[in-house]
């Protein structure tokens, strides 16, 4: 009797340590890790193949890196997965970026991409050329520093945008406000603005914009304020309108000091002609 009691507790101890690893590793998978480009390099190798997982649609599709030495240089592994990531494009190449997970073995990592296939390809894949996925620390072929767009997707994948928003000062946070509204990302743009707008018909609109000019007041000088003009030159890009540049003022509020400045979103776009409401 004694030993058939020994048996089944050594069985319910092995089961109760079995699980405990599971759960283990299933919170290591749960885990997104902002990790630095000098990492990802080494993590993910020159020909290492892995997962792409869109944060905002939940699809998912396998890529191989071929090259690149200040981001990856990556493209779809087959035609099935060069048609999953045309679909999160909704069937159109773009360089917009999107905010994804990068999934190697058991390590989730916060990444950024963009959808338009350019320079070489060399696999089956139906995908003419390759694409780019940025890590945290990524820089552009022609710049030393993270492009904004990308560095914003991949504090959105890792959970930490809304942080970085209320803590960047003013004028970065205007520049994250326009990348927002370039990449046409709603998660971006209604954590900086003062209004909750109807997002997916404005954004619909916008096909690109850019600073152009941006002046800038020294720290001590925005001190307390709880109101700040910026004044800024916009270069816009209008469905069924064409270009158009805008001459004039950001303007920004906040209602304690050292609280996140946000944008008056409805006098930005009355300025700017473009109508936010029916």
């Amino acid at each position: 009797m004694r030993a058939i009691k020994i048996i089944i507790m050594t069985i319910v101890l092995l089961a109760s340590t079995g699980n405990s690893i599971e759960a283990k590793k299933s919170r290591k998978m749960d885990r997104i890790k902002m990790t630095q480009w000098e990492d990802v390099n080494e993590i993910l190798p020159r020909y290492s193949k892995f997962t792409v997982v869109d944060l905002e649609t939940g699809m998912k599709f396998r890529v191989q890196r071929r090259a690149g030495s200040n981001h990856a240089d990556v493209q779809p592994l087959t035609p099935k997965d060069t048609a999953i990531m045309k679909k999160i494009y909704q069937g159109k190449w773009s360089w917009k970026r999107r905010a994804i997970i990068v999934i190697s073995e058991d390590v989730k990592i916060a990444a950024s991409m963009h959808g338009m296939p350019h320079g070489g390809g060399a696999l089956k894949n139906n995908f003419p050329g390759h694409f780019c996925i940025h890590f945290y620390g990524s820089t552009t072929h022609r710049t030393n520093f993270m492009d904004l767009s990308h560095k914003l997707m991949i504090l959105k994948s890792a959970g930490k945008l809304e942080k970085y928003l209320e803590q960047t000062d003013p004028y970065d946070l205007v520049n994250a406000y326009i990348a927002g509204l370039k990449q046409q990302d709603r998660n971006i743009v209604s954590l900086v603005s003062l209004q909750d707008l109807e997002w997916e018909k404005v954004l619909y609109k916008i096909e690109n914009i850019r600073i152009s000019r941006m002046e800038v007041l020294p720290a001590e000088d925005v001190g307390d304020q709880l109101s700040l003009t910026v004044p800024v030159e916009v270069n816009w890009q209008l469905k069924g309108i064409g270009g158009k540049t805008f001459n004039g003022e950001v303007n920004l509020v906040r209602f304690i000091p050292n609280e996140q400045w946000r944008v008056d979103s409805i006098k930005f776009f009355e300025e700017n002609g473009i109508k936010v409401s029916d």
